[in-house]
């Protein structure tokens, strides 16, 4: 970029473009008339060379070369920002855009009101929270931070604990008195089970350790069920409907355990460990928004080793 001249300011100016969606928003957004942004844009698409935006009379779009260049300019700006930071006396607080990335489940419910306590105290942070069922490649550059569950095997991050995340099989007690109570694992197979169907585990299988075994010890046991689901939540709710048993994070059915709307089954296994881990790159590592950010989470999640 810098081979075409490009300043930090016409990068400031093309992600406002991008993120404001049309020419009449950005000039709005900037400050300025709308035929001073197009002009201001062609002059840039003049010097580079290429188009960077197709602009037609209801909407406007980015050019190939328009993606590749905002992509680029937001890390850019990023990394400017966190240079900036450390090189003041401004180093210790935090400041700039925050992206991050949760699963549905555990974004909705915690990670969401975290962010919600993290501004109040750190302001001048924008946070951008995206959620999706799927966690996105570690190689990506579309997030500065990501809540995983497991400890990745990848060295170009660092992944900090968060908390445990311990699995519990559950279901009503209406479901429990018409049907009993499973006392092995082997008596699942009669039971109708509500399963998940999310990540790379594998559908149906669910993995029991007696009290603390080695992992390799573990039992698999197929089970069956007439209700399924890639909704965490959903599942919950079936399961509170008296449906049948399911197998749930304790940092999802806690209040329905504490209230008794759910009952524990086969209290005495447990499932193989997914700790929840806050996963970044180690290039952000010395940057203010993230350390307060990951620190600010930790701290937050204390009680969640607890279940």
């Amino acid at each position: 970029m810098m081979d075409v001249g490009l300043q930090p300011a016409e990068l400031t100016f093309m992600v406002t473009l991008a993120t404001s969606g049309s020419l009449s928003a950005a000039a709005r957004e900037l400050g300025i008339t709308t035929s001073a942004v197009s002009k201001r844009l062609a002059l840039l698409e003049g010097r580079i060379g290429v188009p960077l935006v197709n602009r037609t009379t209801r909407r406007m779009s980015l050019t190939p070369e328009g993606d590749v260049l905002i992509e680029h300019a937001q890390r850019i700006l990023r990394e400017i920002a966190d240079l900036e930071q450390m090189l003041t006396k401004s180093q210790g607080v935090p400041k700039g855009q925050l992206r991050v990335n949760a699963t549905l489940g555990f974004g909705r419910l915690h990670i969401a009101p975290a962010i919600s306590q993290y501004v109040l105290r750190y302001p001048e942070v924008d946070v951008q929270l995206q959620l999706s069922v799927d966690p996105p490649p570690l190689a990506d550059d579309q997030y500065d931070v990501c809540i995983r569950f497991g400890a990745p095997a990848d060295t170009r991050v660092i992944a900090r604990r968060l908390a445990a995340n311990r699995r519990l099989l559950c279901a009503a007690p209406k479901y429990l008195d018409r049907h009993g109570e499973p006392k092995t694992p082997a008596e699942l197979a009669r039971h109708n089970c509500i399963t998940i169907r999310q990540g790379d585990e594998a559908y149906g299988v669910w993995r029991l350790l007696a009290g603390r075994d080695a992992e390799n010890d573990a039992a698999a046991v197929k089970v069956r069920g007439n209700l399924a689901t890639n909704d965490g939540e959903i599942a919950v709710g079936w399961a509170l409907d008296g449906h049948g048993i399911l197998m749930r994070a304790g940092w999802d059915i806690e209040r329905y355990l504490q209230s008794g709307r759910l009952v524990q089954v086969l209290p005495g296994y447990r499932t193989p460990d997914a700790d929840i881990y806050a996963v970044y790159p180690h290039r952000h590592q010395l940057s203010a928004r993230i350390r307060t950010f990951v620190d600010f989470l930790v701290e937050r999640f204390e009680r969640l080793d607890k279940l």
